[in-house]
């Protein structure tokens, strides 16, 4: 029978070993088991490129023709709904970009120009589909902001 020590050392081993799955010291193209899960990464990746562009292109965001929204109807709670995703979106892109800062640093320089692309489509956005405002936000500022920082902060970080 095993001890209470011997218990918690093999539950540490073990969130330590899931730990190093999840979040290995270095980020390489190393596949480890299986290769269908890549594969299958990979399509959800594309199906999330294309909904992304839908969202973008289409005159209503594909708010009433995919998602089925009554816009006439929504009105502040749909606002309210829409803003509501794109923080948990936020989040989980800063969870990403906490991850890349404290364990794969190599990353960094692909972290700065995916910040570049996406803040600059952000801006498209804004230029694409215009809404009217109250005030200026703060993160219609910041973009001035963030853009050129993560321009020079890019080629930065790719110098040797």
């Amino acid at each position: 029978m095993k001890s209470k020590f011997d218990l918690i050392r093999s539950y540490s081993d073990e969130m330590t070993s899931l730990f190093e799955s999840l979040l290995p010291a270095k980020a390489d193209n190393t596949v480890y088991g299986s290769k269908i899960p890549i594969y299958v990464f990979a399509i959800l990746a594309f199906v999330s490129a294309v909904r992304s562009c839908i969202h973008i292109f289409a005159p209503d965001g594909g708010a009433a023709s995919i998602a089925g929204i009554d816009l006439s109807a929504a009105g502040a709670t749909g606002t309210i709904f829409a803003f509501a995703l794109w923080g948990s979106a936020q989040l989980v892109y800063a969870l990403i970009q906490l991850a890349v800062a404290f364990r794969y640093r190599s990353l960094v320089p692909a972290m700065y120009l995916l910040l570049f692309i996406e803040t600059l489509l952000r801006m498209l956005v804004g230029h694409l589909k215009p809404v009217p405002f109250l005030h200026t936000a703060p993160g219609a500022i910041g973009n001035y902001l963030i853009l050129p920082l993560a321009l020079v902060m890019l080629i930065w970080s790719l110098r040797r």
